[in-house]
């Protein structure tokens, strides 16, 4: 292993970047106070030979019904494995949606009120027994949500179609393992997607409004290392630096976007619940829609961001080409029409996306109007 890509970050909880580092995982566990662990992953990496090699590294029962847009269903079945085995915390291992549910399972092991009494509004974490939360290790293999260094988990209730929040300041995975290995087997449009998701929360963590020089600057590296890193790791999945430097750049995304979100995340959400899309992959799409909506609010911004970048050309125009080409570079699609979604339910998208907390976060004020206008833009291609 290059000693330039290992580490050890405390920010914002303690990281252990480098590859091949999968094998500390019983110091982790050990480290956090978990003697019996469930491991959470997800479905379609169940077998796999980093699963098995976590499981049997710290002895642990898995968990693997876990889809691509986690649900209830999937925290209750998982709190069920968890009960029945007596464990005593969750190693979550897998990409966003395994990582939200196993810091939900762990959240919700010692809890007695239902799951959305915890939805992230106002006070509601004050509801739950910090007593009740169990630790969590946490292992991803894409980079892009950034769930690991995350306090909350979204998990869809079926019933409203919604995506929902759940916070608690305990939900923070008590170590991070950023195994750069581990995403060695992602396909190149996987890798794509999440890269991209990375990059949206680095832009929108940047673009929205708020003094938080902190983030903001965690927001603009982040993005930097994603322009490098993001099309090598593309071209070639077993380039190990960029593979470590993208892992870096999710964490950092969704360590600035403590600072807010925005638009792009707040049609993305409902897009996400109602049509059955890949997350990261809803987000690229809608990137630059939402940039020219909110053209006259960011431009300072985007003047810094081109520059960060050494885009040819500066300012938004430089930006928006920019985007507009790694896109294209990347196999992302133009359209929302591209991956399935049709305008046929634009007016609920937009008061779904309305009352998203994402939308609080856009640089120039969105009510349902507006943001139905982007989606059908998105949809139909029209920037």
């Amino acid at each position: 292993m290059s000693v330039m890509l290992k580490g050890n970050w405390n920010y914002p909880t303690t990281i252990w970047a480098g590859p091949g580092r999968l094998a500390e995982l019983p110091l982790a566990c050990q480290r956090a106070g978990i003697k019996r662990p469930l491991l959470v992953t997800d479905q379609g990496l169940l077998g796999a030979p980093m699963i098995d090699r976590a499981a049997e590294l710290v002895q642990a029962a898995v968990f693997g019904e876990v889809k691509g847009n986690p649900t209830a269903a999937h925290v209750e079945a998982g709190l069920a494995v968890y009960r029945a085995g007596r464990h005593d915390g969750v190693v979550a291992i897998g990409g966003g949606a395994a990582l939200d549910t196993g810091k939900t399972i762990a959240f919700m092991s010692g809890q007695t009120l239902p799951l959305w009494d915890f939805e992230d509004i106002g006070d509601y974490w004050t509801r739950a027994n910090p007593a009740g939360i169990a630790p969590v290790v946490a292992l991803p293999t894409t980079a892009g949500t950034g769930s690991e260094v995350g306090r909350a988990g979204v998990i869809l209730n079926e019933q409203t179609h919604q995506k929902k929040i759940i916070f608690h300041p305990k939900m923070m995975p008590h170590i991070v393992i950023l195994d750069a290995e581990l995403t060695i087997g992602l396909p190149r449009a996987v890798t794509a997607a999440t890269g991209m998701d990375a990059f949206v929360h680095c832009f929108e963590a940047f673009c929205a409004p708020g003094f938080h020089p902190l983030a903001d600057g965690v927001a603009l590296e982040g993005m930097r290392l994603i322009a490098i890193h993001l099309p090598r790791a593309c071209v070639n999945g077993h380039d190990i630096e960029a593979r470590a430097n993208m892992l870096a750049a999710a964490s950092m995304g969704a360590t600035a976007f403590q600072k807010g979100l925005g638009g792009v995340h707040a049609i993305a959400h409902p897009v996400g619940s109602f049509y059955a899309t890949h997350h990261g992959l809803t987000n690229a799409v809608i990137l630059p829609y939402v940039m020219v909506y909110n053209r006259h609010a960011i431009e300072v911004k985007c003047e810094i961001i081109a520059r960060a970048l050494s885009l040819p050309k500066g300012g938004f125009e430089g930006l928006l080409e920019w985007v507009l080409k790694l896109r294209q570079e990347l196999g992302i699609p133009h359209t929302l029409a591209d991956i399935g979604v049709t305008a046929d339910q634009s007016a609920l998208i937009g008061s779904e996306a309305a009352i998203d907390p994402s939308a609080g976060g856009n640089p120039l004020p969105v009510d349902a109007a507006a943001l139905e206008k982007i989606f059908r833009a998105a949809v139909a291609g029209r920037l």
